[in-house]
């Protein structure tokens, strides 16, 4: 069963059982792969629906965030709510330890010296951390690790 077939099955099932919000949750993120495909010209696979639903889960994150500085803790529980239902089709995130020791083997394999070589780490990561990891964490550890790197660059240096 792909991965939007079981999102088109619950749907069913949530619409049965009279749950409405996982039901409209869903509905809207089926409604987001179609738009995507239709976007595109194609019918999306697995990985392509999870980027589709990782984006989803991202602008209800942001959402959260403008919700909460607003005062409005009723809308930012909802979008909460909403986000642990789509991340339960998503692959398992990748923990901040396994992405450090990611960004420890992209520093290695890039040959990353400091901070100005972010963009290279960054794409060389995006591959293995794609629908498994929040970007701005990603960017949070490479950005920390590469001055350390530098940091420990600088001090080995005679001077």
């Amino acid at each position: 069963m792909t991965l939007r077939e079981r999102i088109q099955s619950d749907i069913t099932t949530a619409m049965r059982s009279g749950d409405a919000l996982r039901r409209d949750t869903l509905r809207m993120a089926e409604s987001a792969i179609y738009i995507a495909e239709k976007r595109d010209r194609r019918t999306y696979d697995d990985d392509e629906v999870a980027a589709v639903l990782a984006r989803e889960v991202k602008t209800r994150r942001e959402s959260v965030e403008a919700f909460r500085g607003g005062g409005r803790e009723d809308l930012a529980a909802k979008e909460e709510a909403e986000i642990s239902i789509l991340a339960g089709y998503l692959p398992e995130q990748l923990s901040e330890a396994e992405i450090g020791g990611l960004v420890g083997e992209a520093i290695a394999a890039t040959g990353a010296a400091g901070p100005r070589d972010m963009g290279k780490v960054m794409g060389w990561l995006a591959q293995r951390t794609r629908g498994r990891a929040d970007g701005r964490l990603v960017s949070q550890v490479v950005s920390r690790e590469l001055a350390a790197t530098a940091a420990a660059a600088g001090a080995s240096e005679p001077g």
